[in-house]
């Protein structure tokens, strides 16, 4: 089996990160309007599962900080890593959203004010306006399932590992399906801050909840997922 570089790991982030703001925010922004939040939430689900058969074996596909911190935790990467995971999740994030901003400014009338990037919200900037409070439980709770799932389809002691993608693809469905009208559905920071940085005002004054809470549900979902069945 070839070695891969910490290097290369870190490009499969970058890139990971960038197609899922990409495709994700692009499906809100460009075509929210023709497939609804059904066709978003499989958008960002569809984009999880492709880049988990592009790049799994290079890097895992993490392409979410949540992730790489909740198998730090655990103990399946080491915090160089970690680390180099983080900074290239952020920067694919940035960078596919800047890419999309490119695209949507195409159209005469987009606006950042009127149409933003997809980015997530909590109260007034909630899709349904839901309170704060309830944006942070559902960023906790919705990736602890997420987390949950991650671990238990990848885990050595799972006889379906080579079909993980396509369970975890469609575990993050699932919670945008039930998720959107809440936060607009984050889970991840990368996939948060990419867009937020460009929008900025509320986006960016909100974006604590959606570091914060993906991480606390990633660390609570590990720590379920070590209760039932640790490698």
């Amino acid at each position: 089996m070839r070695t891969v570089t910490l290097s290369q790991k870190f490009i499969a982030e970058l890139f990971g990160t960038l197609v899922l703001v990409l495709m994700g925010c692009g499906a809100a922004v460009l075509a929210g309007s023709h497939v609804g939040f059904l066709g978003i939430s499989f958008a960002f689900g569809l984009s999880v599962l492709a880049m988990c058969y592009a790049i799994g074996h290079i890097s895992g596909c993490h392409i979410n900080p949540a992730i790489t911190i909740a198998f730090l935790a655990v103990g399946r990467i080491t915090s160089k890593e970690a680390v180099a995971y983080i900074v290239a999740q952020i920067i694919g994030g940035i960078i596919g959203a800047g890419i999309l901003y490119l695209i949507a400014t195409g159209k005469a009338e987009y606006t950042l004010a009127a149409n933003g990037l997809g980015q997530n919200g909590v109260g007034e900037a909630s899709p349904d306006k839901y309170a704060l409070m309830s944006g942070m439980i559902a960023e906790i709770v919705f990736t602890a399932i997420f987390l949950t799932v991650i671990l238990g389809s990848t885990s050595k002691n799972n006889p379906t590992g080579t079909v993980a993608g396509v369970a975890i693809g469609l575990s993050l469905t699932l919670i945008h399906i039930v998720g959107i009208p809440v936060t607009g559905v984050s889970v991840n920071p990368a996939r948060s801050i990419g867009p937020a940085i460009f929008v900025g005002g509320a986006a960016l004054s909100n974006l604590w909840v959606f570091i914060v809470g993906p991480i606390v549900g990633g660390l609570i979902g590990a720590a379920i997922w070590k209760l039932m069945d640790k490698d």
